[in-house]
């Protein structure tokens, strides 16, 4: 039996993934949450095989959670099913440790086929993130601006681009404010911008945040 976790801050999303598992004969459904907080403190409370996880999510994103998960758990499979384009976040996240990435207009049954590879210690790299993938591999430099930055820095370029400031980032992040000032200077330079408007009119047309 694969013990899943589902983290997704729409009860009708978490309802609906909940009804679709317990079809499966495999597959069991032992604990929810609607943050990335809730998401670490289910982590530590429930023993999980398989962690199904949503990006977007208020007090701490997704991608906030999986750096502490996987410190907590490294051992654990998360997959990420996010709205988000694969394109902007799938690579990105599989270098942080994701074991998957799945856009949530996916058929249901990938979904399944996904958590019962990620139970098996394996990644689940879908076509069109094997395709993005074998992309990166073959490109010198010439991608977006926002693929050049490391995976903090990233971090720090969507806070900043929703318009949460440096001693906020600081905290949730668990930095210092000059070093979130610094995660700042060095990811403008590399996306070649002056502001943090600039940062979100970027990120919103790049549809890196709603």
């Amino acid at each position: 039996m694969i013990k899943v976790g589902i983290v997704d801050d729409h009860a009708i999303v978490r309802a609906g993934l909940r009804q679709f598992f317990s079809e499966q004969v495999d597959l069991r459904v032992v604990g929810e949450a609607a943050s990335g907080r809730e998401a670490i403190d289910l982590v530590r409370q429930e023993e999980l095989d398989v962690l199904v996880m949503d990006l977007s999510m208020p007090e701490q994103s997704g991608m906030d959670a999986l750096g502490m998960i996987r410190a907590k758990a490294p051992d654990l499979g998360v997959l990420i099913l996010s709205g988000y384009p694969e394109e902007h976040y799938a690579t990105n996240l599989i270098r942080q440790g994701a074991s998957g990435f799945l856009n949530k207009e996916c058929e249901p049954d990938e979904i399944v086929t996904a958590i019962r590879t990620i139970a098996t210690g394996k990644r689940y790299i879908s076509a069109s993130v094997a395709d993005l993938l074998a992309q990166q591999l073959g490109k010198s430099g010439d991608g977006l601006p926002h693929e050049q930055l490391s995976e903090r820095e990233f971090q720090v370029f969507l806070k900043l681009a929703k318009g949460v400031t440096a001693s906020d980032i600081a905290e949730e992040l668990s930095l210092s404010v000059k070093t979130v000032s610094t995660y700042r200077t060095r990811l403008m330079e590399k996306m070649n911008l002056n502001t943090n408007s600039d940062l979100t009119y970027y990120a919103l047309k790049n549809r890196l945040i709603d």
